[in-house]
């Protein structure tokens, strides 16, 4: 096929017989050096104009695309390329179609309208809608050339998505992600061919074919399984700092290595017996020692939350089956926390005491020299993991109600640590703040992510301690900072500019970031944070935003004002109608749906559950967002932050933005909730930290403002606490704001 296509190609003379002869030998070079799995074959038109629409990564996704579609391609090529003398008699054996990007409207239509010629006469033509390779690590906007090319004619749009040549040396994004692109050959990549699209799909329509194509690739593929990414990244750079605390000290990738399988040994029957280890640790060294150790010993770990009271610890250990827990003597008096009934501690320091040099020496050897199979071994683990155990089991915050337990699988770390990887371009220069406990999900993914990527982790016992933090970001030149914005609003007050002079970026997750906290924080420190979205169930990174990449000829945003990203590569989104489950178009609000390979299996022990949280394989957020047609997520509220009054849907979200507008305030300081209503079914209720005396005024702004009077809270209904209520992840504590509201205001009901 594509031989016949180089002989058919237009052109004469030596150089082009030569361009033909190189060019066959290129096609032949392509299926050696790269093992091609191509699915979806079938849905490309046997005869007729087709239209071919794929996402563009490399530089050789052409030669790539030729060496395995049966019919003959023409594409649309840049005329910068077309006229580069050593490049011309390629393209003339090609024939392909140049389009000027900087020739003016005039010349792009005309290049436009021979694509559109060719369709008419039963050819197949290809355009890369993005125009350009993605520098960013996520899909750029498509261009509306593709809708000129196919308006008006019959020919079907057929998407496409390439895989895998993310870290080529063709691709400008050539970062390895954890050498998951190992440089072996053949090596593997993936051609996903989806159905046919009318001709006259959007480039939304099609864009969004091609985002969930490569999901479908992406959950295809064959990623290694993170403690196993991280012993082969530790024996590469034994000596580089793995983690740091301010107790421990640095902390060597190899003795972290080391450390975990000493642990793991000594632990092991215990770990057997129970079928778990589970842990009550902040983010120290312990942590992210256990953690590694737990996965080598082929068991989840499982890190319970202490800061959501006994109640919920006891909860999170019946549900995981833990009649003990691997906690710290000295954590456990300083943080003068209480264990529930039933369940026993087992202090780190005598577990550690029992191990001496031997041993410790035996470890250090397994961990440089060992086959990692041997290891696992002799860390306990009765067979090899396989991707869908389950790595580690977390709880969610019980901000509204019973805490529920999130398996997550090796493979679903492994999907999310790689695809934030390519987006976030970390390396092993990079110093993480690591803030987040490892009961939260972005604290484990933390961990997992300096772990396997040999960034280095700066671990802060608390994440309110501004004043360490500010030490520790100084003197140990952190340049990435993952927190909440309840902690930068913390940081605002208590650190000085210069201390978080090295940081490079800074994303926040788990709530989302007001735009005016975000204007201070760049006003004070020079860097404007940048937002993120996850949950737990979904490992818990969904969208990122990212820096924008700019050099001479190119400009790729990251990130838009109001959104929280992009979905990660291998992460597909949908807006539909709450109630029937529709997909809404483009630019409307609607239910946010997910599906990737880092999405959970189901709640532990909580069939109800599961079957409420996945829809065919889409997980439910139960947050109303907005999914624009370049991509861009906007999460404008969570479903259960809307109160029904008057029949009337009110988001708190929109009050809350509101209120704080009206006082110019930039940090947290009001939370609206809901409190049953004999009249109306439900009335908004506020609690906040401002002064009582202005909220009069704060209300006739608002309603200056333009906010509908049903969306107004009385004056009556403002509560005023010393500090909102705040989980130990940096979340507000939605369950407790309702319950002050409703002992304050119930007399009134």
């Amino acid at each position: 096929m594509a031989d016949s296509q180089a002989d058919r190609g237009a052109g004469n003379g030596l150089w082009d017989w030569l361009a033909r002869g190189v060019l066959r030998a290129l096609l032949a070079l392509v299926r050696i050096v790269y093992r091609i799995r191509v699915e979806g074959l079938e849905n490309l038109p046997r005869t007729g104009g087709v239209l071919l629409a794929p996402n563009h990564v490399a530089l050789v996704d052409g030669l790539v695309l030729l060496a395995v579609l049966p019919r003959r391609v023409r594409f649309l090529v840049d005329e910068g390329w077309n006229q580069k003398p050593w490049l011309r008699p390629f393209y003339r054996a090609l024939d392909v179609i140049p389009v000027s990007s900087t020739g003016g409207p005039r010349v792009v239509l005309r290049a436009l309208r021979e694509a559109g010629a060719h369709l008419d006469r039963g050819e197949v033509v290809c355009i890369f809608p993005e125009g350009q390779l993605t520098r960013t690590g996520q899909m750029q906007p498509f261009r509306r050339g593709i809708e000129c090319i196919a308006r008006g004619r019959g020919a079907p749009i057929v998407p496409i998505h390439l895989d895998g040549l993310e870290g080529s040396l063709f691709a400008e994004t050539r970062k390895e992600p954890i050498r998951d692109v190992r440089w072996r050959v053949p090596l593997p990549i993936a051609i996903t061919i989806g159905r046919a699209l009318p001709p006259d799909s959007g480039v939304a329509v099609i864009r969004s074919a091609v985002v969930e194509l490569g999901e479908r690739a992406w959950r295809a593929r064959s990623r290694p399984l993170p403690h196993r990414a991280f012993v082969t990244s530790a024996r590469l750079a034994p000596f580089r700092l793995a983690v740091s605390d301010p107790v421990r000290g640095d902390l060597s990738r190899a003795r972290l290595l080391a450390g975990a399988i000493a642990l793991a040994g000594e632990r092991r029957a215990a770990w057997r017996a129970a079928g778990d280890a589970c842990t009550l640790l902040p983010g120290w060294v312990a942590a992210a020692t256990t953690q590694l150790a737990a996965a080598l010993a082929g068991v989840p770990s499982v890190p319970l939350n202490w800061t959501a009271g006994a109640s919920a610890v006891g909860s999170a250990a019946r549900q995981a089956g833990a009649r003990t827990v691997l906690s710290s003597r000295a954590f456990l008096e300083k943080a003068r926390i209480e264990l529930p009934p039933g369940l026993e501690p087992v202090f780190l320091e005598d577990v550690v005491a029992r191990i001496g040099g031997a041993r410790r020496m035996a470890a250090l050897g397994l961990a440089l020299c060992a086959p990692v199979r041997w290891i696992e071994s002799a860390c306990g683990a009765r067979r090899a993991p396989r991707r869908e155990d389950v790595l580690t089991i977390l709880f969610s915050s019980g901000s509204t109600g019973e805490p529920k337990g999130v398996p997550l699988t090796h493979d679903n770390l492994a999907s999310n640590v790689i695809g934030a990887r390519e987006v976030l371009h970390a390396d092993h220069g990079d110093r993480l703040l690591w803030l987040l406990p490892p009961f939260h999900a972005f604290g484990t993914l933390s961990a997992w992510f300096g772990m396997v990527h040999g960034v280095g982790l700066l671990a802060q016992p608390s994440p309110l301690d501004a004043d360490a933090i500010g030490r520790t970001a100084e003197a140990k030149r952190a340049t990435l900072l993952l927190a909440t914005p309840t902690f930068l609003s913390l940081y605002l007050k208590r650190v000085a500019p210069e201390q978080f002079g090295a940081l490079r970026l800074v994303m926040t997750g788990a709530e989302r970031l007001p735009d005016r906290l975000a204007q201070v924080f760049e006003e004070r420190f020079g860097l404007r944070p940048i937002e993120g979205y996850g949950a737990t169930e979904c490992s818990p990174v969904v969208a990122a935003s990212t820096l924008a990449v700019r050099r001479a000829g190119v400009y790729q945003p990251g990130s838009r004002r109001g959104s929280v990203g992009q979905p990660l590569p291998g992460i597909a989104v949908r807006a539909v109608d709450p109630d029937t489950g529709a997909p809404v178009p483009h630019g409307q609000p609607g239910m946010l749906l997910v599906r990737g390979a880092n999405v959970f299996g189901g709640y532990l022990g909580r069939p109800d559950l599961t079957q409420a949280a996945l829809r065919d394989g889409w997980y439910v957020t139960g947050d109303i967002a907005i999914v624009d047609e370049d991509g861009f997520v906007r999460i404008t509220d969570r479903l259960a932050r809307f109160s029904k009054i008057g029949g009337e849907m009110v988001p708190h979200g929109r009050v809350e933005d509101a209120l704080h507008a009206a006082a110019g305030i930039d940090v947290p300081t009001f939370v609206v909730t809901a409190l049953a209503d004999e009249k109306k079914g439900e009335r908004l209720a506020v609690i906040h930290t401002s002064d009582p005396a202005r909220i009069g005024a704060i209300l006739e702004k608002v309603s200056a403002a333009g906010l509908p009077n049903l969306f107004l809270p009385r004056a009556d209904a403002f509560v005023k606490v010393d500090a909102l209520p705040v989980l130990g992840t940096g979340k507000t504590d939605l369950k407790r704001a309702r319950e002050i509201a409703q002992s304050a205001l119930s007399p009134r009901s």
